[in-house]
Formats: C-alpha cells, structure tokens, sequence
C-alpha cells in the first residue's frame, strides 16, 4: 500500500509540472496562473478559464482533464483504502483468522516462532501440509504472517489456547519453545487434550530430553547437538553429509525421501516388493520398511513382504511418489 501511495504522489506531480508547463509554453500563462490552471482542472473544480484559450490550448486541455481526472480518481481511492485498511485491518485480519482455523482438520501446530520453529514451519509450508503457528511474540507472529502462514499471537502452555487451535483434531504438534519447562508443559496439556497427537519438542539441554520423552513427547531433538553433530560429519564425512542434505532439504536434486503408508484394502498388501516392481515400473527406490509393529527394516530385500499398516521409505521422484501411494492406497495409478 506504502508503495502505491508513493506511485500516486509521484503521478500526480509529474500532471501538475506537465499541465503547468504547458499552460506556461502554449498561452503563455504566468507560472502562478499556470499552475492554479492546471490544479483546478485535474481536481474538477470547474472555475472558468482563468485567460482565453486557443485552439492549441483547449487541445491540451482536454488532454490534461482526460489524464488527469482519471489520475485523482484513482488517487482518491487509494488513500480511501489505507484509511478504511488502517482503521478496520486488524478486526477483519482476526475474523480471517477465526474463520481459517475453523476449517482445520488434520493439521499441525508450531509452537514457537524462533530460529527452530521457523525452520520447521518453512518445511511444513514447503510440503503445503496444512498447519498454524502460535507464539507470544507479536513481532514473530507478523513475520509468520507475511510469509504467509497462518499465526496467532498466544500462550501454547495454556489449555485453552491448544483448544482454539483444535489440538483435539490435528495430526501432529511441534513445540520448539525457548525453555524446557515451557515445552513440557505444552506436551503435556497437548497429550492431555489429544491422546493421539505426535509431538515433535526441542531440549536445550541434553539430560532434559528423557523427561520430555516421559511427559509424551515422540520425537526430541536437542538443536545445539544436531548441529555439532553435522557440523563435524561434514569434515569426517563430507560425501555422506552432502548426500544427506540433498535427501532432506532437497538441494538442487528433483528426487525426495517421502513415506508411505499401506492403508487397509490395498491391493498390495501381502504381496513382496518384488511383484509390486516399483523401482522398474515406479522408478522407486525403498529404503526401509517401517513395520506396523515398530520395527525398522532397512535396505529390505526383494522378497520382503508389505502388510497392512506398514510404512515404505522410498526415494523417488515426486509424480513417482504420487503414483506409489496411489497404489498402496488401493487406487490405480
């Protein structure tokens, strides 16, 4: 809007020194009268003529009303918009809010809008997975919202804020808050209000990862560790490392690593990779195969059978991907 204002001030200047100047060249007009000439014509006032026109003069005058009527009026709804954007912006921003997180269903919530959150809630928007950020910071949360996310300013450890960003019907939360009672806190209220619910959290402190696990935390991650930890693979390992971010930040490859669930009444299900050829037909590569029991078998061998509930690994590309969970979902790619 900042900038559509500036382009309007811009314009109408560049009407008054083009109308001025010409009232002054073609009639003759003193600069004065030049220019309250050309302001009353452009902003229709409707005086009469300050001096006789010629012909030449009346062209140009017509010219100016043409161009510069068209160029108040659109002035005119401008500075009407920033001031009824100003005075009415927040109430109806927060009423597109509400009526947004009405509408979630299977989603996920980020709890926390710093250098951890913002990470993970760029990969989610990355993914286009449906979720909403939620922190106390009113700087974070207009930030998150320029990056067009969905975020609201309010306290995640509270109950009844998980409850306005219906904890009870999302996927998966993440809480990447600055301390770690504040995390536990937030997993707590979240497996209370949601027993289903996976919970991603970060520890700041290694020996605090146990107890978030304890409160119902799936997944911790320490972040200071993770980066140390990367930080000397890329000496030790540097080929691995480069593999790895390749795989899972998706520099400058078209292939992904995605998971795929065998959902009940696929057509695949019991039946070995083999007969399923998804590297042949698919050109998909699995990685692993993550049991409906929680086992992990990794590097599966071409007779490994697929159940019901089982989660394949595989490395692809995205239409490739597509096509696979079109076929363990039961539909035909």
């Amino acid at each position: 809007m900042s900038r559509r204002i500036r382009l309007i001030l811009i314009s109408i200047a560049a009407v008054l020194t083009f109308g001025t100047l010409g009232f002054v060249y073609l009639e003759q007009y003193p600069w004065l009268d030049a220019f309250y000439m050309t302001l009353t014509t452009i902003t229709t006032v409707g005086y009469q003529e300050i001096h006789p026109l010629s012909q030449s003069g009346r062209l140009f005058n017509s010219f100016l009303i043409f161009f510069g009527v068209g160029i108040m009026l659109q002035s005119i709804t401008v500075i009407a918009h920033a001031v009824i954007e100003r005075e009415f912006g927040d109430l109806l921003g927060r009423r597109k809010n509400q009526r947004m997180l009405e509408r979630l269903k299977d989603h996920y919530i980020v709890c926390g809008f710093g250098r951890v959150g913002r990470g993970a809630a760029l990969e989610m928007q990355r993914s286009g997975v449906p979720f909403v950020v939620c922190d106390t910071n009113a700087e974070r949360v207009e930030r998150a919202m320029r990056m067009g996310m969905l975020a609201v300013q309010a306290d995640c450890t509270r109950d009844e804020t998980l409850r306005d960003l219906h904890v009870h019907r999302a996927r998966g939360l993440v809480s990447a808050l600055a301390s770690d009672a504040e995390n536990m806190f937030v997993i707590l209220s979240a497996k209370t209000l949601n027993s289903n619910l996976v919970v991603s959290a970060r520890a700041n402190e290694e020996e605090a990862e146990q107890k978030l696990r304890r409160a119902g935390a799936d997944m911790v991650f320490a972040p200071y560790y993770l980066t140390g930890h990367r930080l000397a693979q890329s000496i030790l390992k540097p080929h691995v490392q480069e593999f790895l971010d390749i795989f899972t930040r998706n520099i400058g490859f078209k292939a992904s690593v995605e998971q795929v669930r065998v959902e009940e009444g696929s057509e695949m299900a019991g039946r070995t990779l083999r007969d399923m050829q998804v590297r042949r037909e698919l050109g998909v590569i699995v990685l692993a195969i993550r049991r409906a029991g929680g086992t992990m078998e990794f590097n599966p061998p071409a007779d490994a059978s697929i159940q019901t509930g089982d989660f394949l690994i595989a490395m692809g590309e995205p239409a490739s991907l597509r096509r696979l969970e079109g076929l363990l979902m039961g539909a035909r790619a």
